[in-house]
């Protein structure tokens, strides 16, 4: 059997090669769901002046979304919304979106994206800045959905006497979310 492509430039790839890299990315996409948590563990550092940890912010995120009834896809977002940080502290949200966008459906895919620029809400005006700089996005379908992500769960979860869930209990949520076959998907959901 094949194991690696004939081509050096992929303008020059076979069908044959371009199996075998499906196969080879299909194999690794398996991988997936302990990758996300790894980077999710990554998260208990803490950023001087938080009382909690990114870690336990992300947690105690995802602890709010399960307690208010929200589904897996939600539920998974709340958890890994704050990936990015440690590559990317002012476009992090962007690293979040990429990694969730094949796997749910484009409203979690938006408010991913956009919990940033939503959270400003919360302290721009304290900096001089527009705090209501989210309201360009007031006739958009899922600006209530985000800005309601941001009020219960995401702005609140700093709190270090909140009974938090443990990352163990988040594990299946990922397991079904990041197992799911997503590979047409990213072609398909442009959020």
């Amino acid at each position: 059997m094949q194991r690696t492509v004939s081509f050096r430039q992929m303008k020059d790839g076979t069908r044959e090669d371009y199996e075998l890299l499906d196969r080879s990315e299909r194999e690794h996409a398996r991988g997936l769901p302990e990758r996300v948590l790894a980077a999710v563990r990554r998260l208990d550092e803490s950023i001087e002046g938080y009382p909690v940890s990114r870690l336990t912010h992300s947690l105690q995120t995802a602890t709010r979304a399960l307690r208010d009834g929200a589904d897996d896809e939600l539920i998974v977002a709340a958890l890994i919304h704050d990936v990015g940080d440690e590559l990317a502290p002012y476009n992090h949200a962007a690293i979040a979106t990429a990694i969730i966008r094949p796997y749910v459906r484009a409203e979690v895919t938006w408010i991913v994206e956009q919990h940033g620029l939503f959270q400003s809400y919360y302290y721009l005006h304290h900096m001089g800045g527009d705090r209501n700089i989210r309201d360009r996005y007031v006739d958009h379908p899922w600006y209530a959905s985000c800005a309601e992500f941001c009020e219960n769960w995401d702005q609140r979860s700093f709190d270090p006497t909140y009974d938090t869930l443990p990352l163990d209990v988040f594990v299946p949520y990922v397991e079904r979310i990041f197992s799911r076959d997503a590979h047409e998907a990213r072609y398909v959901n442009p959020g």
